[in-house]
């Protein structure tokens, strides 16, 4: 990611000074001669970081920092300060200014306050342009739950629009935690049902006891307790959807019942007589292997074929791990407007640790993952210590070999190779990850022949 820098200073030994120094570092510089100068730039142009004097002619450096605060938040401040105003620099910190520097200037204190400035900014972008990239995935899909810009998903958001507006029953099969439940409301709010009755039922949540009447409902003194007639949710959700989560956990009786429903749309309250007839829409979902069931005996084969008439797998997080920024984009969002919180992103090492966890609860997982590292974050962007102990522990560190006695021109180099290998030849990542500038990368890989 390119930087500009915009350097406001009336004295043009420093304006140029500064811009040569920034400029090695592999930062754009624009330069202003007045506040109004940078003003006029920072509306007209694009800045990442500001670096302004405090005494200018025309705006002063006061000024311009109320104007940048008051219209783009966003965008740091650092103040260049006398010794003889370093009191008018405090209260510029209280304006919002993220720091200063007095005169002389020292570059390195300034270069390191350049890179905490950008490392923020870098964060509040990164962000902005997750949520923008989710927003678009939303108007795209015409669905919210489901999020996901992986080819795999991508796949599975289109069978959902193309399947919601038939009649088929679908199976969604995948582990737990994978959002199952979540693709079964976009079929249903899909559908030309969506205005209808959308009912759901866990059946790995109800006794075997208790799960038939609740399907199918009772009449009054059908057993002891059954002091009324009651609909069960198959009837009550007669010209819309009923999803049956965990389908896998359902005894024989039941399982016939539902087959009977699925052939016949047909079914008796439980001490019933009376045929009833509906129009239900079935999806069902399951973190079982169902044929294997077959095989056991335990689930029938002619009900398997008629719930999997259209089959969408789910797919595990640690298998489209490109959605991961984007999903923790969303739960962070999610959790700061909860809590009342502005974090502003991830840190580049806990990203790395989100990206290499493997996630076996996954989407479940990471989304109490961020609720709690949101909750228990003191700073203004997610930290690795802000993560859950098995997320970090769990997360595959890769390591760098080094031969004790080697130079440090060799160790450089290995650890270079490595981050580049790490970050699958991606030298942006490798130069975020090293905490260096992508130019400097550059001239390290040629000056250490480091083949691509």
């Amino acid at each position: 990611m390119s930087f500009t820098i915009l350097i406001a200073d009336d004295e043009k030994n420093i304006r140029t000074g500064l811009a040569k120094s920034l400029k090695m570092e592999g930062y754009q510089v624009e330069l202003a001669e007045d506040g109004i100068q940078a003003w006029n730039f920072i509306n007209s142009g694009h800045a990442d970081l500001v670096i302004s004097d405090l005494r200018m002619p025309r705006m002063s450096g006061e000024d311009l920092l109320i104007k940048i605060t008051s219209a783009y938040p966003t965008i740091p401040v650092i103040i260049l300060t006398g010794h003889g105003t370093i009191e008018s620099a405090v209260n510029a910190m209280r304006d919002g200014a993220f720091d200063f520097v007095t005169k002389p200037i020292n570059l390195d204190r300034l270069s390191l306050l350049v890179k905490r400035a950008l490392s923020s900014r870098k964060l509040q972008i990164e962000n902005t342009n997750l949520l923008n990239e989710l927003e678009m995935l939303k108007k795209k899909h015409k669905f919210d739950g489901v999020i996901g810009k992986s080819q795999k998903m991508q796949k599975v958001m289109e069978i959902i629009e193309q399947v919601a507006q038939t009649k088929a029953s679908v199976l969604i099969t995948g582990e737990s935690g994978v959002g199952k439940e979540l693709v079964a409301d976009a079929v249903h709010d899909l559908s030309n049902r969506s205005r209808e009755a959308y009912v759901k039922v866990h059946c790995a949540a109800l006794s075997e006891s208790l799960l038939e009447s609740e399907l199918f409902g009772h009449e009054k003194g059908a057993f002891t307790g059954a002091v009324a007639q009651k609909k069960g949710r198959f009837e009550l959700a007669d010209k819309g959807t009923i999803f049956l989560d965990e389908i896998g956990e359902i005894n024989a009786q039941v399982q016939i019942k539902i087959l009977r429903v699925l052939q016949e749309k047909k079914f008796e309250r439980v001490g019933g007589e009376k045929t009833l007839q509906i129009d239900t829409r079935v999806i069902s979902a399951t973190n079982r292997d169902l044929q294997a069931e077959i095989q056991k005996g335990n689930f029938r084969e002619d009900l398997y074929y008629r719930l999997n008439v259209v089959n969408i797998e789910v797919p595990p997080l640690r298998e489209r791990k490109e959605d991961i920024p984007v999903l923790s984009a969303a739960f962070l969002k999610e959790f700061n407007d909860e809590n009342g919180k502005s974090l502003e992103g991830f840190s580049t090492k806990a990203r790395l640790v989100l990206n290499n966890y493997s996630w076996p609860g996954n989407i479940r997982e990471l989304r109490n993952c961020i609720e709690s590292a949101v909750v228990l974050s003191k700073g203004s962007v997610i930290e690795v210590d802000d993560l859950p102990v098995q997320v970090v522990s769990g997360a595959k560190d890769d390591q760098v070999s080094i031969q004790l006695g080697a130079s440090m021109e060799i160790a450089e180099r290995e650890f270079i190779i490595a981050t580049l290998n790490f970050c699958k030849g991606n030298k942006t990542k490798a130069a975020e990850v090293l905490g260096i500038g992508r130019k400097t990368l550059h001239r390290k890989i040629q000056e250490y022949q480091i083949e691509s």
